[in-house]
């Protein structure tokens, strides 16, 4: 298997860090080599979060290249424009449909760009859009923001099922488990 690259991307406090753990406990549990590479800055404070995962035979290097990756998958709509420089130009978009304005757009410095979705689709064919949010409310938190992408994401995947469920096993204390599973397989349905 040649490497692929997938790139996370989104704002504090989404996930994103533990969204890329689980996914590259999936990887490794399939028997493929995996280097990660993350960037929290200002992560507890709303800042940009991104993390590059890499996966095959053997990889080199934790950092995708600008239009290396195969999959961009964002936590928040604007941040999707951010990065979609790393996307191959056959690669996949997917996107979480929630906004979370930024201090610029608070304050009415700037405004929220509109129909983000719609400028995405004339750059790239393959562009999934999810409302995490109410997904992960539906398995019973917010916080299974990250695992409703993920549970998109395994679409796009050649791991199995039993990988992906052990992945969420070993990354979920027990009295959290079952709200993942649930998040996983609402994404995946999705």
């Amino acid at each position: 298997m040649d490497t692929k690259s997938i790139m996370i991307v989104g704002v504090g406090g989404l996930g994103v860090l533990r969204a890329s753990d689980i996914l590259c406990r999936a990887m490794m549990l399939s028997g493929l080599d995996v280097k990660k590479s993350e960037v929290h800055g200002m992560a507890q404070r709303g800042g940009c979060v991104t993390s590059h995962v890499r996966y095959g035979r053997k990889v080199y290097s934790p950092l995708a290249k600008k239009r290396d990756c195969d999959i961009l998958v964002s936590f928040e709509k604007m941040e999707t424009l951010r990065y979609l420089d790393y996307l191959r130009e056959d690669g996949a978009v997917i996107i979480n449909a929630e906004e979370i304005y930024p201090p610029v757009v608070n304050l009415g410095a700037a405004t929220y760009p509109r129909e983000i979705i719609e400028t995405i689709r004339t750059c790239f064919q393959d562009v999934l859009e999810i409302d995490g949010p109410v997904l992960a409310r539906a398995a019973g938190s917010i916080k299974a923001i990250n695992t409703v992408l993920l549970g998109l994401l395994s679409t796009r995947l050649e791991v199995a099922e039993e990988t992906w469920d052990r992945a969420l096993v070993e990354s979920f204390p027990s009295k959290l488990l079952e709200i993942n599973r649930k998040a996983f397989q609402l994404g995946k349905k999705a």
